[in-house]
């Protein structure tokens, strides 16, 4: 069997192989609630026969959300919302499902990509982004309100409260999002993060408050299910000296401390803090900060980043590189990449029984089944 084939146990969970389908921001909510999209959106990828399906980012509260058009879960409404569409996934596969859960921070109130993504001010119907401090994204923007211990306080209770209807909406796994320069990776990165109480400054600091809703989530979600973190690995600004930035090692740091309170699992993406960053695009390019982790804990990692090919992602695990690889664009550009990749390589995937007789004359195996009886 193919290591991609193999199966992964995540506490009580067990996925029936490596592939995830990577959380993806639709933009198409409205005040927070998922809409016909995302049932469409998502209801195609969960027949996808992948082993694990992330809903996209999903903020805390309104003013978490990276643009009008997220995915929020901080009230009754849209925790309503988000019941039918899980009701709706369970209906058509057993695929187990996550919830990616967030908080844009300074990077809140813009706007969608096809609107150019910028900053859009209260006058025009944002709001005003939070950070841990004051540091605007680029000089031509206001300054986000910086938070004070109380108001992180409370929002650490927004995370819970939000673990707690993830749990009442019975799905799987929650992954918290601490990466792409959102509020938690805000804090772990000095280029954001001017704090100089106990929340900035040190390595130690700056990863304080990211851990501690961790801890709270943790406690918040039932023990047999698993928790796991997104992390940037570095925010890709070499220009800076070592103690200006967010890098490698202290992603491995914040890593270790993550599976010392709980972690099932670290999803290893990068950037996404600082416009000035320098990205080395190319196949797999993110691959080498998860095999980094990978070597400085004990608990699976998840490796992304242009992800492509079946044998591309085999090696990967193989190597011993990954313990699992999340796809996103390759599987909006292909919905069925997880069984060309098993018939690539001679594995079996979920597939719902009336799609049972797609399968080519050569790969009759390919949906662990080899009849199909017809009158």
């Amino acid at each position: 069997m193919s290591h991609l084939f193999t199966p992964l146990e995540l506490r009580s969970l067990t996925l029936p192989n490596r592939i995830v389908v990577s959380p993806m921001c639709q933009y198409s909510a409205v005040e927070g609630r998922v809409q016909p999209w995302h049932h469409a959106h998502l209801g195609s990828l969960a027949l996808s026969g992948a082993g694990m399906l992330i809903v996209e980012a999903t903020a805390v509260e309104p003013a978490g959300r990276i643009t009008p058009g997220c995915v929020g879960l901080y009230d009754d409404a849209t925790e309503q919302a988000l019941a039918g569409l899980v009701r709706a996934l369970r209906s058509v596969s057993p695929v187990p499902l996550a919830i990616q859960i967030g908080h844009a921070g300074r990077k809140a109130s813009s706007g969608r990509p096809w609107e150019g993504g910028r900053l859009i001010p209260a006058s025009a119907g944002g709001w005003t982004p939070v950070g841990p401090s004051a540091a605007p994204i680029t000089v031509d923007e206001p300054p986000p309100h910086a938070l004070s211990l109380a108001e992180l306080d409370a929002l650490k209770e927004r995370f819970v409260q939000a673990t707690l209807r993830a749990d009442r909406l019975g799905f799987d796994a929650i992954e918290v999002h601490g990466a792409h320069g959102y509020l938690l990776h805000q804090f772990l990165s000095p280029i954001a993060n001017k704090r100089t109480d106990l929340y900035g400054g040190s390595l130690e600091n700056r990863m304080r408050w990211p851990l501690e809703v961790f801890e709270a989530m943790r406690s918040a979600w039932p023990a047999h299910k698993p928790l796991g973190m997104r992390i940037s690995a570095t925010d890709w600004r070499n220009d800076l000296p070592a103690g200006e930035r967010w890098d490698t090692p202290d992603a491995i740091v914040f890593a270790q401390k993550c599976e010392k309170i709980g972690a099932d699992w670290i999803d290893v993406s990068s950037g996404g803090v600082s416009p000035l960053q320098k990205i080395t695009l190319g196949p797999g390019y993110q691959v080498p900060f998860a095999e980094a982790v990978r070597k400085e804990v004990r608990i699976p990692v998840m490796a992304v980043g242009l992800i492509t090919e079946p044998r591309q992602a085999e090696e990967i695990l193989a190597g011993g590189k990954a313990d699992m690889v999340a796809l996103a664009r390759g599987l909006l550009w292909n919905p069925r990449w997880p069984w060309h990749a098993a018939a690539e390589l001679d594995g079996t995937v979920d597939a719902p029984r009336q799609y049972w007789r797609s399968q080519p004359r050569d790969f009759k195996a390919l949906f662990g089944q080899t009849t199909f009886g017809q009158r």
